[in-house]
């Protein structure tokens, strides 16, 4: 007997011992959104050396944007050591005849022919001249202003003159444009702002609306609803800068009146749209509203707890690529108080205007990424 009863003792041990390291290791519950969220920063952030240089400054600029951590101020920095050095051969070769056809031809024949999408755009910028170059220089430049240091690009006058020069107005309001690049063209309506190039941002929502209204919902294809629901978040994203500051709700009451009217539409789409369809809801105080409630759980039933990220829509799992909705995930389930601007990089700790602070060797994120000196 006491042999059978130390035997069950141990089983009973040995069970409690695995039930407790299986709770241990558990992931996160779904509707626990904070923990999700920690899981894939610690995910990307544990090896955020695979990340394209391009997707490391699209990660850390929006995690410094919702945390205000220093943590991510190297690779901001390292990003805007290089963004000058582009801005200065750029506007060295604004001076040359024929420079800006010279940059949109080669522009052009680099665009990437993946998806069915980025052939469409390509086809789209064959009949527009060098608003191709225009467009990427409209973002150079208003990326340097977010950084601060707009006043300290030399010769920035010359990129602003010509940008002023572009018809930008018949191309942001375009049928044909708006049907496949919604998203962008919120977003260069908004740069030319910012910039104080043109104010364009009536005249274009006015553009999306007609070519967009709601009665068109149903006989639109997925192709043009997704693009449709990403020029929505877009405009609520840009009004935020990119999540430097929180936006009146009332300013884009037509949008949201859309999200709530086709919410079981709107649920089909793809994880990023729909993550900023939520974000979108956050950066406008919207928090309570139920339309957020579900569009936070259906991003979060994607998340795959073994891969600790939200795979791509046919399942993949691709780090590089997976960086926009997983970062856009990671904001829509940890959001925070208050939003941080910048960061701004216009003066040195001793207080030096345009003169950044050099890059040192450093370890911020990840375990063999390290910062030019």
């Amino acid at each position: 007997m006491r042999v059978r009863r130390v035997w069950w003792q141990c089983c009973l041990w040995w069970s409690l011992a695995l039930w407790l390291t299986a709770c241990a290791s558990q992931p996160a519950p779904p509707d626990d959104y904070a923990a999700i969220a920690q899981e894939i920063q610690a995910h990307y952030e544990g090896d955020f050396d695979r990340l394209s240089p391009s997707k490391q400054r699209h990660y850390a600029q929006r995690l410094y944007r919702i945390t205000g951590d220093d943590a991510y101020l190297p690779v901001n920095r390292r990003y805007v050591h290089q963004l000058l050095a582009d801005l200065t051969r750029e506007l060295d070769g604004l001076a040359r005849p024929g420079y800006t056809d010279d940059r949109a031809r080669e522009l052009l024949a680099d665009y990437s022919q993946r998806t069915a999408k980025q052939r469409a755009r390509q086809r789209m910028f064959e009949q527009w001249g060098d608003l191709i170059y225009a467009r990427k220089l409209l973002f150079w430049l208003s990326q340097a202003d977010d950084y601060g240091l707009l006043d300290c690009v030399e010769n920035r006058q010359r990129a602003l003159d010509y940008l002023a020069s572009v018809d930008f107005q018949a191309f942001l309001t375009d049928p044909e444009v708006l049907e496949v690049y919604a998203a962008q063209v919120a977003n260069a309506v908004y740069y030319l702002h910012q910039l104080g190039i043109a104010d364009l941002r009536a005249d274009v929502i006015d553009a999306f609306r007609t070519h967009y209204p709601p009665q068109r919902n149903d006989e639109l294809d997925p192709a043009s609803w997704r693009n449709k629901l990403y020029g929505m978040t877009h405009f609520v994203i840009a009004e935020s800068q990119y999540y430097q500051r929180p936006v009146e709700a009332e300013r884009f009451g037509w949008i949201f009146d859309e999200f709530r009217d086709d919410l079981d539409r709107v649920l089909t789409v793809k994880e990023d749209i729909l993550a900023e369809v939520g974000i979108s809801f956050l950066l406008t105080g919207q928090a309570d509203d139920p339309a957020f409630s579900r569009v936070r759980q259906a991003v979060a039933e994607a998340y795959d707890p073994r891969a600790r990220m939200i795979p791509g829509a046919s399942g993949g799992l691709d780090f590089d690529r997976g960086e926009h909705r997983n970062v856009l995930a990671i904001m829509l389930f940890d959001w925070p108080d208050r939003l941080y601007p910048g960061p701004d990089f216009s003066a040195t700790t001793e207080g030096e205007r345009c003169r950044l602070a050099p890059l040192h060797a450093s370890k911020p994120l990840g375990t063999t990424a390290t910062v030019i000196n």
